[in-house]
């Protein structure tokens, strides 16, 4: 729960004030960290110690202290009198740390086991009372790293999300990525959305700007009851697995702002290969494969069908252009330059990907 650097890091505080060199040790006599080089035959004396159950003893010129309840952690420095009342100040401030530490392990973990749905209700409501978490408006982001999680992705997600107060970070939850439930209780209503989007936006930017981990945010509605946040969680992988199958091209997408995407995704296999081949007949047209002719459809859908403003772009010529869009009406048997067709065109794409995505297990 807690690691050796934190451990380190406070004993090396403590030796800045006050001089005092100190050695951690686990509870099964093992050798953790400290400022000082491990004496020899010191691990003899702190098993001896933690057979004793004793909160401190002294022998000979070393002393030993029970830093955690049930003697979790050891700490053993030479013995003096002035190093018995430091030695007992320093347990007190690790002993702070190690139970604050287990405190925010203890808090993550329960929400983790709510968005993996382990928990019933009345178990969330009475371990909810016992760590003190109230229920706030709450709204899940998923942050997929592409890769495995590594700990600057964390600690930026962290320092950017200011989880001080309701919020959680739950990390590597599927492997690569990054969850943070995010406490939204003070936004107003009116700006919410436009807030939440922003907060997204932050974590794409900032983790691509200083860590160069380029990522993808997917966010789920808010909710202001603690089991709910379960299903914001279910919500903000949607979001990203429909972004990325319809809308590759977006880093951020809301659950709320799914479209189209949300239909097709959701509709059964028998029902997509119907209409594929009502669209197309039996066979998928080979120029869906062409790189050119998607591309210059790309184009031309993004210009709102305006084939002079799309030739200015493809940098091509208007009559080469009006050549290109009979060919693809010939290949595809529909003529995109006109609205319908174009719509029926634009979904049977998405409906194919849904079709290869189903068709490779994803």
């Amino acid at each position: 729960m807690i690691t050796n650097q934190k451990l380190k890091k406070s004993l090396e505080e403590i030796k800045n004030i006050t001089s005092f060199d100190a050695i951690l040790y686990s509870a099964k006599g093992k050798h953790l960290t400290g400022t000082v080089e491990e004496p020899e035959h010191s691990d003899i004396f702190v098993k001896e110690f933690i057979v004793s159950e004793e909160d401190v003893r002294e022998k000979n010129d070393a002393i030993a202290f029970a830093v955690e309840i049930d003697s979790v952690l050891v700490m053993f420095c030479q013995y003096t009198s002035e190093n018995l009342v430091i030695g007992r100040m320093a347990v007190c401030q690790l002993r702070t740390l190690v139970l604050g530490e287990s405190e925010r392990y203890d808090r993550n973990n329960f929400i983790q086991n709510i968005l993996l749905g382990n928990m019933l209700g009345s178990d969330i409501i009475n371990r909810a009372k016992k760590l003190h978490i109230e229920n706030r408006k709450r709204v899940v982001y998923v942050i997929d790293t592409g890769k495995n999680c590594n700990e600057i992705a964390v600690e930026l997600v962290k320092n950017l999300a200011d989880i001080r107060s309701g919020g959680f970070l739950v990390v590597a939850m599927d492997g690569h990525n990054v969850v943070l439930v995010k406490d939204v209780e003070d936004i107003d209503s009116p700006k919410l959305q436009e807030k939440l989007s922003s907060i997204a936006g932050s974590l794409v930017d900032n983790l691509l700007a200083e860590a160069m981990i380029k990522v993808r945010v997917g966010y789920g509605n808010p909710t202001d009851v603690l089991p709910k946040i379960a299903e914001s969680y279910q919500e903000a992988k949607m979001a990203l697995e429909v972004g990325r199958l319809f809308y590759v091209e977006k880093e951020i997408m809301a659950y709320d702002r799914l479209g189209i995407g949300r239909l097709i995704y959701q509709l059964p296999m028998s029902l997509c290969e119907m209409f594929i081949r009502e669209v197309f007949g039996d066979e998928v047209p080979q120029i869906l494969d062409d790189e050119e002719a998607m591309s210059t459809i790309s184009k031309f859908f993004e210009n709102n069908l305006n084939i002079s403003e799309t030739a200015r772009q493809l940098y091509v010529h208007r009559n080469t252009l009006v050549y290109r869009l009979e060919r693809i009406e010939k290949a595809i048997g529909l003529d995109i330059r006109t609205f319908d067709d174009a719509m029926i065109f634009k979904i049977a794409t998405m409906v194919l990907a849904h079709i290869k995505d189903s068709r490779q297990g994803r």
